[in-house]
């Protein structure tokens, strides 16, 4: 069945046209007519012609405007403009919106019914081709996720899987030897950076995985593991282990797993989480497999990339993690005093949870002192001289008693703390606290987010989150405050006119600088400049 809409203001031409269709091609079409530009770009949306005998001119909106907007909704169909206009306009346009035949009337019967038939065969191998690519297609639905599933199983969590490996990179067209991992979990909602009723969301993706794998394939050309639990583990080929502009990459990633996290919680009553880790050889994607599920572990919010976080431990439920932080921060600036009475305690705590573990204690007194040594030495509180410590074991093993042990930890903890107080220079600055630095040696440029975060080195999203947990405000509003109060120091002891401060703080628009100003200080420039000159 093919059918057939016929687009003319006269209707002798319609009744014409009907004619000849029905008398030549008899019940094999359905057709359908309209007299103006309007009712047939409406009966287009519901009758889905596949073929249109349309005329030019017709009242209301003309037939090249109902061709353009009919072609929005109907790619495939196929016009034939029946027009009394032989004009070379009209007829260059029609060809442009892809029009099969431009004929003029009076209407030749024979010329009709050979496009008709022309049109119709044309139709018939789309409508083939379709057909084979859809069976095609449903084969491989078929067989591709088993072969993905079992190249992620291979990869991940096989011993001598390579010659396997290569077998499933060879049948799904992979030539990469790299790529990174994502972990996308489901649940109902985020709480204390993990998703609710795993189970539950598990049951219902069941029935939404293709629709699951197909948002994940409109994002990254990655290959997607079968549902585990409430998880599903995706691999992305890359072409280099490591990207040149490695930074550029990661907020790509980043931002492409925002946009697939939207879209399957829009077209999925599910919620999502996605873990990244960082790219590995092949043969090292396990991994790029722990960093992407250590990340959903340690992060809260839609999407993480193990690169913007510090390697993170895990310790037993009632270690003093804490304790263990504050002595190595205190060293770090130089606090002896406040060093040495946080490693007392932290000893005290050894010996009330530990004490017949002689061992273990004295281990990891030897691990606390390597480290507060090892902060002293970056921070250049003192110089590294390989053979310094080649008595330390003989010291530990021939220590029988645990005030002799202490003794000689606080003492160890107190020098590399002195050693830090003395130098000039602080090694450690926080991540915010170098974005501020940048921001006040800046303000004065056309900064951005982007910009910052490429500075040091961590995405824009994460950035913005952290920048705002640090100091409670965000980012613009750190920038317009520096700038205003720069403002306000120039407005009351120079007397550069408003163009050049407007300049000097940062803003290129003079007019939207004074509305900045005021919605920032409640006066506008020049009324702040009188009260306090």
């Amino acid at each position: 069945m093919y059918k057939i809409m016929i687009a003319d203001d006269e209707g002798i031409v319609i009744d014409a046209l009907k004619f000849i269709i029905e008398k030549n091609f008899g019940d094999s079409c359905s057709i359908e007519s309209a007299k103006t530009g309007r009712s047939v770009i409406e009966l287009a949306e519901s009758f889905r012609p596949d073929i249109a005998l349309m005329d030019i001119h017709m009242p209301g909106i003309n037939g090249i405007e109902a061709m353009k907007e009919i072609k929005k909704n109907n790619r495939n169909i196929i016009f034939i403009v029946v027009s009394a206009y032989d004009k070379f306009d009209y007829a260059k346009e029609a060809i442009g919106l892809g029009v099969m035949e431009y004929v003029n009337k009076p209407i030749n019967k024979n010329t009709i019914v050979a496009l008709l038939k022309k049109a119709m065969e044309k139709i018939d191998l789309d409508r083939m081709k379709r057909s084979n690519d859809l069976l095609i297609k449903e084969k491989m639905e078929t067989v591709i996720p088993i072969i993905e599933s079992g190249l992620i199983y291979s990869v991940l969590f096989q011993e001598n899987y390579m010659e396997e490996a290569e077998n499933f990179k060879n049948l799904l067209g992979i030539k990469e030897d790299n790529g990174y991992v994502m972990v996308i979990e489901c649940g109902d909602m985020e709480k204390d950076g993990h998703l609710t009723n795993a189970i539950g969301a598990s049951v219902r993706m069941q029935s939404n995985y293709v629709k699951l794998r197909e948002n994940v394939k409109e994002f990254f050309p990655g290959i997607v593991g079968s549902m585990m639990a409430n998880t599903v583990i995706v691999f992305v080929p890359c072409a280099k282990e490591s990207v040149e502009d490695e930074y550029e990459e990661r907020v790509k990633i980043i931002e492409n797993a925002r946009k697939m996290v939207h879209k399957l919680r829009k077209d999925i009553d599910v919620a999502f989480r996605v873990g990244i880790g960082t790219i590995k050889r092949l043969d090292e994607a396990d991994l790029s497999y722990t960093e992407a599920v250590n990340v959903l572990r340690h992060t809260v919010g839609s999407v993480a990339h193990a690169r913007d976080l510090s390697a993170k431990n895990m310790y037993e439920d009632d270690y003093p993690v804490e304790l263990e932080k504050r002595i190595l921060n205190l060293v770090q600036g130089g606090d002896a005093g406040g060093a040495v009475s946080e490693a007392n305690r932290f000893f005290d705590w050894m010996l009330s949870r530990h004490g017949d573990a002689v061992m273990d204690i004295k281990l990891k007194v030897l691990e606390l002192i390597l480290q507060a040594e090892t902060i002293s030495i970056k921070s250049g509180g003192s110089t590294y001289r390989f053979e310094d410590r080649h008595d330390y074991l003989t010291i530990l093993y021939h220590m029988n008693q645990y005030e002799e042990l202490r003794s000689w930890f606080l003492t160890k903890i107190r020098e590399a703390a002195r050693n830090i107080s003395g130098s000039k220079e602080k090694t450690s600055i926080s991540l915010v606290e170098q974005a501020k630095s940048y921001i006040d040696s800046h303000y004065c440029d056309d900064i951005s987010l982007d910009e910052v975060s490429r500075e040091i080195n961590i995405s824009p999203y994460y950035f913005s989150r952290l920048f705002k947990e640090e100091t409670g405000g965000n980012f613009i509003d750190y920038v317009t405050a520096i700038r205003m109060e720069r403002a306000k120091e120039l407005l009351s002891t120079t007397n550069k006119s408003m163009k050049e401060i407007c300049s000097e703080v940062g803003y290129s628009d003079p007019n939207y600088f004074s509305r900045s100003f005021k919605k920032k200080v409640g006066v506008t420039p020049t009324e702040y400049k009188e009260e306090n000159c």
